[in-house]
C-alpha cells in the first residue's frame, strides 16, 4: 500500500506514516518501492515478530502519558510522588513489554480476519473504519 493509502486507513497524514515506516523499514519489518505501482510491503515473518518488536523498531516511545515528572526540581512534593511512584511505573512497563512480547503479527492478523468474516466482509482498506 502506499504511504497515501495508508494515511487514508488510519486517519493521518501520509507524511506521519512515512516516519513510522521508515523506522519498521531500518529494522528489515517492511520494504518500499517507489514508482508507479510501488508503496509498502510487509517483508518480516508474522510468526515471529511481536509487538514489542513493533515497539522498539519505532524507537521505543514512552509508554505512559503519566509519569515521574521533573517540573520543578528541588520540589519535596513533586520528589515524594516521584519516590512513591517510580516502581509501580517500572513494573507496569516490564508487564507491559512481557505483554507486547507474546502477541505476535500472526495472532493479530488471525484475529482481524475473524472479525472480518465475521461481518460478512473481506478486506477493503477504503472501508477499514467505516461502521
Amino acid at each position: 500500500m502506499t504511504s497515501d493509502d495508508l494515511g487514508r486507513v488510519m486517519q493521518t497524514n501520509p507524511v506521519v506514516i512515512r516516519r513510522i515506516m521508515a523506522g519498521l523499514r531500518d529494522q528489515g519489518l517492511v520494504r518500499s518501492e517507489k514508482g508507479h505501482g510501488g508503496g509498502w510491503t510487509i517483508s518480516c515473518d508474522f510468526n515471529r515478530v511481536t509487538l514489542r518488536d513493533i515497539y522498539e523498531a519505532l524507537g521505543s516511545p514512552e509508554i505512559f502519558a503519566m509519569g515521574n515528572r521533573s517540573d520543578a526540581p528541588g520540589c519535596l512534593v513533586e520528589a515524594a510522588v516521584n519516590k512513591a511512584l517510580t516502581g509501580a511505573f517500572e513494573d507496569a512497563e516490564a508487564l507491559l513489554m512481557d505483554r507486547f512480547g507474546a502477541v505476535t503479527l500472526a495472532a493479530l492478523s488471525k484475529d482481524f480476519h475473524a472479525g472480518m468474516l465475521r461481518q460478512g466482509r473481506g478486506f477493503n482498506p477504503a472501508m477499514a473504519h467505516a461502521e
